[in-house]
Formats: C-alpha cells, sequence, structure tokens
C-alpha cells in the first residue's frame, strides 16, 4: 500500500554520541516495553527539546553478542530517533512499523535514545464491541503534521499485525488533521487489535484499539444439527457444537443436561463444547448449545433429537463405507468428516426406508484455510505484493491433496479470488509465481473428470468458466523484465514475449499441438498500442481439455446443438505498461477440423455472468496456403473452435438465388398495385369483394415492404449493437407476419359468409376488426420476439440482420404463419363442402356466390403454395438435412410476390375483364356507356357485348 501522506515534515538529524557499556557474550539482556494501554504509544526519535541523555540519565543499555553486534534497547519513555531507525535492523523479527526500541549496530557509537514527546494524536473508534454485520468506524485525530499512516491488525494469538488496505470491506481516507479506517459487514475474521503506525515530530508511532466481534449463528458448526435414534440400539449419543478462536471468552451450557456429561477441547484454531448423553430420552427432545459470553446475549444453538418408536419405518445400519446408524425414515442422517477435513457427510433417509446417495461437504482444512485468507485478502486484509505469490507457492500442493468436488470447488475459488486481486492492485508477478500457478492449473486440469470434475459441475456448472478466467488474468500479469518466458506441461503451454516500441512485421506463435496451432496479429493491429515509447507484452496459452470442462452455453447465431471441440482453448492477451488491451485483429489455425467449423471465443458476460461461447466478431475463412480453415476475429481472449458435422455451408448460388427472386418479387408486387390502381372501382362494388380485395391490397403493400427492407438488410453493419440491423429485423418480422394475418383475416371473412349465409357484414365494424388483425397481432409478436430473445444474445442470426434459427427467434414467425396455413387449409375444406354440395338452394345469391368463389380460387392456390414454403422453411432448422429442401425453400418464399400477382390478382375474372376493357377504351372510345350503378366504367365495343355485361354484373 502506498502510504498516506498527512502533512510535509523533514526530521533533524540529532548528534551522536556513544553508549557503551560492559559486554558479554552471548544474548544479552535488554530493557523490556509492555505494550500500551489504551490512548498510549510507542514510538523512537528526537523529542522537541532535543535532549540527549546517556546511560547516567537512564536513556537505554547496550549489549553485545557472540558475533560482536550490538543490541541497544532504549528504556520505558525512551526511544531511537526515526532517522536512525531507517538505517540499523531491528533486535528481533519485528514488524516495521514496530517502534525503534531496540536496534542492532556493528559499531557501539551510533547515538542516543530520546525522551519522548506527547502523544500527537487520539484514536477514536465508534465502539468496541462490533456486533456482525455492523460497520466499524475508527478516526485518528492528529494535532501534529504526520507522514506515513498505515492501519494494522493483529487478530487474537498473531504474532505480527496484518497491513490494512482499501479492499471490498475496508475503506481508508484521510484529510487534514484526520485519518479515517471504515470496515463493513464486520464478522469474527475482523475481530482484534487495531493499530494505527505514522511518523510525526522525528518519532514512529503506534496508537491501538482492541475491537471485539461476537460470534453468530452460522459460525458455530453443529454435530449432528438432528438425529434420529433407537434408544433399543443406541442408548447413548453424543452432540457437539465448535467455534472459531475468537478474543471473546465462551463457555456453553447445554438443556436439558440432566443424565448428560459436558466438556470441551481446542483443535487447530476452533473450540468444541461435546455434551455426551448417557440415558435416551423416551420422547423427541430438542437439546440447546446456550454459548454464554460476558455482557453479550447468549448465543443458543438447537439439535433435535427424535426418537425412534416400534412401528416407525426405518433405514437399516449401512457401514459399507461410512458408518450410517438406524434412522427414521424422512430424516438426513450425519456424520462427521475425516480427520483434516472439515464439513459434514449427509445421507438422506426416504420415506420408504432406503438410503438416498451420500453428499458430502468435506473440505481439506489446509485448503479452506488458503481461501480464507485470499477472500480476506481481497476484503483488504494483508498487501496483495506480499500475499499472492506466497499463496500462489502453496497452490500445487492443495491441488495434490485435493480429493473431493468440494476441494475443487474450494480450489477454484481461491484462484478466482486470487485473480481478481491481481487485476484491481495491477500486481506483476514473477516468473516463479506464475510457474507455480500454470503448475496448479496443469493439475487442476488433469483431475479426473468423472470423480471430480463431473461432481463439481453438478453444484456449480460455470465451474470451468471460473477456472479460465482467473488463468486468463493472471497468466497476462508477467513481470516486463521477466520476459521472455516460455513455460510447457501436458494441458499448459505459454508463451510470452514483450516488445518495444519498433517490432517485426507481424507477430506470429506457434505450439507443437496436435494438429499445430497457430495464431498471428498483424502490425497494424500493434501500431496504435505503442505510444510514447511504451513496451508491450503479448502472452499465448494453450489449456488443453479445459474445452471439455467448459458448460455448453451457445450465445447467438450457435443455438442449443451439442458441438465437437478440438481439445483446446488459446488465450491470447496484449498488455501495454499496465493496461490491457481486448481489441485487436487475430489470425488463428487450429489444423484440420471434422465438418463444419464455427470460430468462437468464451464470452464470460453470456448467460447472466456464468459464460458462454459466442461468433460475435469472429468468422471462418479459407487458408490461402492450407486446406486447413483459418478464424479471424477482432478482439482478444479465449479462442476454439466448434464443429457440427450436420451445418449447411454457405452457398454463394443461394444468396444470388435470394437476391434475383426478391428482385422479381417487388416487380410484381407493384405491378400488382398498378393494376389495382386501374380496376379498383370496378372490382369492390359488394362487400365481399371489397373485403377480399381490401386484404389482398394491405399484404402486397406488407409484402412488398418486407421484400424491400430484407434485400437491403445486407448492406447494413450486422450484430446486435447496429441499431439499423435491429430495426431491419423488427421491420420484417412485423411486416412478414402481417402479410399472413391479412391472409389470416381474408379466410375468416370467407368462413363468417360460410356458415352465416344470409348475414351481412357492415364494413363499418368489419374492416376495424380486420385491421386490428392483419397490424396490431403481429406487431405485439414482434414486439414480444425483442424483448424475449434480444437480452439473451439469441434473437439476431450471426453476420445477418434477421431472426436466429437457432435460438428459437425464428420459431416465433413460422409457428404462427403454419398455424395460419391450417386454419386457411380447414376453411378452405369447409367450403368445398358448402359450395359443391348437390343443393345450392340455401346457398348465397349469385353475385355474392361468384365473389366467395373468387375468394376460394385464390386462398386454394396460395394456402398450398404458402404451407410448403414454410413447411419447407422449418425442415431447413433441421441440422440433418441437405442442400435441396434449402434451395427448394428459397425459390419458393421469395417469389411469394410473384404468386400473390398471378394467382390473387390476375387470375379473378373481374379484374381480367376489367382490364381487358379498359384497355379496349383506348382503342374504341366512342363505345363506353356509363353503368347506373356509379360503380365504375364497362368498356364494350357493341350492343351486344354491352348486353353481355349487363348480364355479368347481374351475375356477379
Amino acid at each position: 500500500m502506498t502510504t498516506r501522506k498527512l502533512s510535509a515534515h523533514s526530521a533533524a538529524t540529532p548528534g551522536y554520541k556513544a553508549v557503551t557499556h560492559k559486554h558479554h557474550t552471548g544474548w544479552a539482556r535488554m530493557a523490556k516495553t509492555g505494550l500500551p494501554e489504551k490512548g498510549q504509544s510507542q514510538a523512537g526519535g528526537e523529542s522537541g527539546s532535543g535532549q540527549l541523555l546517556d546511560k547516567e540519565n537512564g536513556a537505554g543499555e547496550c549489549n553485545v553478542n557472540h558475533e560482536g553486534n550490538f543490541y541497544c534497547a532504549c528504556l520505558s519513555g525512551y526511544q531511537w530517533n526515526t532517522s536512525i531507525c531507517l538505517h540499523y535492523p531491528p533486535c528481533q523479527s519485528l514488524h516495521n512499523h514496530q517502534p525503534c526500541g531496540c536496534l542492532v549496530f556493528s559499531h557501539p557509537e551510533p547515538g542516543y535514545c530520546q525522551l519522548l514527546p506527547p502523544v500527537p494524536g487520539i484514536l477514536d473508534l465508534n465502539s468496541q464491541l462490533q456486533m456482525p454485520g455492523d460497520t466499524l468506524s475508527l478516526t485518528l485525530h492528529l494535532s501534529q503534521e504526520a507522514t506515513n499512516l498505515s492501519w494494522f491488525l493483529r487478530h487474537p494469538g498473531s504474532p505480527s499485525p496484518i497491513l490494512l488496505q482499501p479492499g471490498t470491506q475496508v475503506s481508508v481516507t484521510s484529510s487534514h488533521g484526520q485519518a479515517a479506517l471504515s470496515i463493513s459487514n464486520m464478522s469474527h475474521h475482523w475481530a482484534g487489535e487495531y493499530m494505527s503506525c505514522f511518523e510525526a515530530q522525528g518519532f514512529k508511532w503506534n496508537l491501538y484499539e482492541v475491537v471485539r466481534v461476537p460470534l453468530k449463528a452460522t459460525d458455530v458448526a453443529r454435530l449432528p444439527y438432528q438425529l434420529s435414534i433407537s434408544c433399543a440400539t443406541s442408548p447413548g449419543f453424543q452432540l457437539s457444537c465448535c467455534i472459531p478462536s475468537t478474543n471473546l471468552a465462551y463457555a456453553a451450557a447445554w438443556s436439558p443436561g440432566e443424565g448428560s456429561k459436558a466438556s470441551s477441547f481446542n483443535e487447530s484454531g476452533s473450540q468444541c463444547f461435546v455434551l455426551a448423553v448417557q440415558r435416551c430420552p423416551m420422547a423427541d427432545t430438542t437439546y440447546t448449545c446456550d454459548l454464554q459470553s460476558p455482557g453479550l446475549a447468549p448465543l443458543r444453538v438447537p439439535i433435535s433429537i427424535t426418537i425412534i418408536q416400534d412401528g416407525d419405518i426405518t433405514c437399516p445400519e449401512d457401514t459399507s463405507v461410512l458408518t450410517w446408524n438406524v434412522t427414521k425414515a424422512g430424516h438426513v442422517a450425519q456424520a462427521p468428516c475425516p480427520e483434516s477435513k472439515r464439513g459434514i457427510v449427509r445421507r438422506l433417509c426416504g420415506a420408504d426406508g432406503v438410503w438416498g446417495p451420500v453428499h458430502s461437504s468435506c473440505t481439506d482444512a489446509r485448503l479452506l484455510a488458503l481461501f480464507t485468507r485470499t477472500k480476506l485478502l481481497q476484503a483488504g486484509q494483508g498487501s496483495p505484493a506480499e500475499e499472492v505469490p506466497q499463496i500462489l507457492a502453496q497452490l500445487p500442493g492443495q491441488v495434490a491433496e485435493a480429493s473431493s468436488p468440494s476441494d475443487l470447488l474450494t480450489l477454484l475459488s481461491t484462484m478466482k479470488y486470487l485473480a481478481m486481486v491481481v487485476a484491481k492492485a495491477r500486481i506483476q508477478l514473477d516468473r516463479r509465481a506464475l510457474k507455480n500457478l500454470l503448475i496448479a492449473t496443469d493439475k487442476v486440469l488433469d483431475m479426473d473428470t468423472r470423480s471430480l470434475w463431473t461432481l463439481a459441475q453438478a453444484r456449480k456448472p460455470w465451474a470451468g468458466s471460473t477456472l479460465l478466467l482467473a488463468v486468463e488474468t493472471l497468466a497476462c500479469s508477467l513481470c516486463p523484465q521477466d520476459h521472455p518466458f516460455a513455460f510447457s506441461l501436458p494441458n499448459v503451454l505459454l508463451q510470452s514475449q514483450l516488445f518495444g516500441p519498433t517490432f517485426p512485421a507481424d507477430y506470429s506463435i506457434s505450439f507443437p499441438t496436435r494438429p499445430p496451432l497457430q495464431a498471428q496479429i498483424p502490425r497494424h493491429s500493434l501500431v496504435p498500442l505503442v505510444r510514447n515509447g511504451t513496451e508491450i507484452s503479448i502472452t499465448s496459452l494453450v489449456l488443453r481439455k479445459l474445452d471439455h470442462l467448459l458448460p455448453s452455453n451457445y450465445g447467438q447465431g450457435l443455438g442449443d446443438s451439442l458441438y465437437a471441440t478440438p481439445g483446446l482453448v488459446l488465450v491470447i492477451s496484449i498488455m501495454a505498461g499496465d493496461r490491457a488491451f481486448s481489441q485487436g485483429e487475430v489470425i488463428m489455425d487450429f489444423g484440420n477440423t471434422d465438418g463444419s467449423p464455427h470460430c468462437v471465443f468464451w464470452d464470460h458476460s453470456l448467460f447472466q455472468g456464468r459464460g458462454g461461447w459466442s461468433k460475435e466478431g469472429c468468422q471462418a475463412q479459407v487458408a490461402s496456403a492450407s486446406p486447413t480453415a483459418q478464424c479471424l476475429c477482432q478482439h482478444l481472449t479465449a479462442f476454439s473452435v466448434l464443429m457440427s458435422p450436420h451445418t449447411v455451408p454457405e452457398e454463394p448460388a443461394l444468396a444470388l438465388l435470394t437476391q434475383v427472386g426478391l428482385g422479381a418479387s417487388i416487380l410484381a408486387l407493384l405491378v400488382c398495385l398498378g393494376v389495382y390502381w386501374l380496376v379498383w372501382r370496378v372490382v369492390v362494388r359488394n362487400k365481399i369483394s371489397y373485403f377480399r380485395h381490401a386484404a389482398l391490397l394491405n399484404m402486397v403493400f406488407c409484402l412488398l415492404a418486407a421484400d424491400t427492407c430484407f434485400l437491403g438488410a445486407p448492406f447494413l453493419s450486422p450484430g446486435p449493437r447496429s441499431p439499423l440491423c435491429l430495426a431491419a429485423a423488427f421491420l420484417c418480422h412485423f411486416l412478414y407476419l402481417a402479410t399472413f394475418f391479412w391472409m389470416l383475416a381474408q379466410a375468416l371473412v370467407l368462413a363468417h359468409q360460410l356458415l352465416f349465409v344470409f348475414h351481412q357484414l357492415p364494413k363499418h365494424r368489419v374492416l376495424p376488426l380486420m385491421v386490428l388483425l392483419g397490424y396490431l397481432c403481429p406487431l405485439g409478436l414482434a414486439g414480444v420476439t425483442l424483448g424475449l430473445y434480444l437480452p439473451q444474445g439469441q434473437y439476431l442470426r450471426e453476420g445477418e440482420c434477421w431472426l436466429d434459427g437457432k435460438g428459437g427467434a425464428l420459431y416465433t414467425f413460422v409457428g404462427p404463419v403454419l398455424a395460419i396455413v391450417g386454419v386457411n387449409g380447414l376453411v378452405l375444406a369447409m367450403a368445398m363442402l358448402k359450395l359443391l354440395r348437390p343443393s345450392l338452394s340455401e346457398g348465397p345469391p349469385a353475385e355474392k356466390r361468384q365473389a366467395l368463389l373468387g375468394v376460394i380460387k385464390a386462398l386454394l392456390i396460395l394456402t398450398p403454395i404458402f404451407g410448403l414454403t414454410w413447411g419447407l422453411g422449418l425442415a431447413t432448422l433441421l441440422e440433418e438435412v441437405s442442400t435441396v429442401p434449402h434451395y427448394i425453400f428459397t425459390i419458393l418464399n421469395t417469389l411469394q410476390g410473384v404468386f400473390i400477382l398471378l394467382f390473387g390478382c390476375l387470375m379473378d375474372r373481374k379484374i381480367q375483364e376489367a382490364l381487358r376493357k379498359r384497355f379496349c377504351r383506348t382503342q374504341a372510345p366512342s363505345s363506353t356507356i356509363s353503368l347506373a350503378t356509379n360503380e365504375g366504367c364497362i368498356l364494350e365495343h357493341s350492343k351486344g357485348g354491352s348486353d353481355t355485361a349487363r348480364k355479368t354484373d347481374a351475375s356477379e
């Protein structure tokens, strides 16, 4: 920690005078100084008056050992000057912020011990008794200028204090005349003696405050926490409650205590209270362990005892691995962990009297201690620069001792917190520390998958992602002076290089894997990182087996299919100074791969922070000089490839066919609009015709807009971060859905007229309902799809502005379309039965009948075509499918506008006659007449033609 300077100070250099005494051989006695009381201090330096004291005035005494070194100790109230203390070691291995009371000199004339001035500060503590969860507030009020301020905590029973630095729980602030220490969420881990160490008036000062923190219920370990017992087979039993070491004195009182014997013992930093029950109770009983400390409310820990009665269903005694006594059905039996383990082993006795599986939380005690130390380091206890290398040095040995899923998860959590500490404090590791990390990582990756990793992932599926993030962070923290560095183990390969302002044209690296792995970073990606002569380090790390340990989470464009992986993950990181850069072009070659490769990276932000494979920013491309597929990514992280042997490769002909088909469809729809502009008033003279052509016209508008939007989408920047791409996908989804919903509205009008023959449909009611169905329903579906799938990264197809076919978004389009096609099919079947029956005396009038036949003809052709189209569209979403359905679907889908023009518009007899008479009018304008209905102009060549027209009008 960088000490905080409260004010400027320059200590005067004192005069020197020899203080000699009688020499003794060996270790000589020294003046003893005890710890001061509250408000008392210890210091050393120059007094305010500059008074120098010699032996006769009681300043101190010196003694010499057999090596000729002088051990000079100041008497009570006197200490060495700070400037002298900085140049000579202390007599014992004391903490460097202990006052300068005794120093070791190589000659007998160093100077004098000096009289201490009044204490220049006061410690103010909000409360010496901090309840669990409270926030400690410790303030130092200074009356003199001070420098080099630090805070320390000495745990109960610990010989040396621990440096406190800003962390997740610790906050340190300073201002003129005062400094403050704040610690949130207090627990027994923060109990002890707090020290404020600083320099003022040429002295080193230590001020102390003792803080006590009571235990809470979760700090107490009960064994068992419940017990079912048969008094016939087990007349006695034993209960225990254990607490961690603390600076509060606790005593235990058991109730009920009749017929029992209480005892206690200490082991490995904890105190256990035991109750040996010698007489089995006759009924169910709850025993209570009352932990009492003077001045505090008792902490009550209950343990329930259930007595097995005759006729109760029980699980029999089992001694196969552990000893499981007879247990009542529905109860959980507990057993202690083996020695050197902490936790409990549980086993449920089922309702049918059959034992369930064994669940163990036993964790190695040393591994738990290492985890606690790392977590407290992140919270603010300790110096990361000193503690991190020490913890890393212990990791390989602890990995070798890991023998249970709990051990593995605790180990991974320790590495995770270490990485967080290193990232926040920007610590640089030396070669030895990095080697220890890589050795530990290699052993973790080599752990048995079935007995450890599988069970650990059952508890925490993201365990592999935790390991990857920790190793990513720690591996790129090598000191610049330790470059270049290469290290190779069976599962871990690392190469790290340091580059100055000038570096090769491209950075390239290769690893001797099978197949060989190669990576290259073009020079143009590295040039912007070099500024003002900054050196950059590039670290490349290969982790074997890790891709098989990562959860099967696939982001946008990958769907939920299971992919094969090459058995390795490549991690590339760039550091410029102490800054990490994640942007940069990298080209990788993973060798020969079976099937169709997907270039992916592990995105730790996906799936609520649990991580997943993502294709964003990565694409596969054919290598120019080798038959393998290369990966090109625009960022730096952990890479791999996913192989799907059934994925249909991209076909350039499909893209060309789509563009040509959409162009033809747009042209056909424009022609359809032109036809309606010419003949609209002629073809909508009755309500059935009006509803039919109104629906068809809206279908034309929606499909025209959708095709235009879809055709222009490839020119937009793809990805969920592009607002234009998102808007294009949303509009296409909405407009295509609206096309089919208007088709549904047309079918529903037909169904109504077939079921209710003589019921008239008013335009002012039906048309608004058709608009709501045609536009509001698809708008709601499109909006729900956007809100549901976009946050999950499964809305857009990778590299396109259209719905993702793997993540489920496309099904919100295909599903309603196929449902509408099915409804239309039912309406058509009903229409055929109604209109083709022998007796039509109850049928609709002739004019209405002719209009209904026009609707049926259009639906009879368009419904099968659209149904076949999207049936094939659904088939293309399957993985095991050839390219033939893709081509058929593309042809039918892109030519929907042509089908509407041909079968919905031009095949209509009224439209044909209206167009014929319209074009004939341009050749014989004098032969036109006006219809009495004023619905439009009908063209004729002769009187017979006019009569025929009138008859036709009457029949329709």
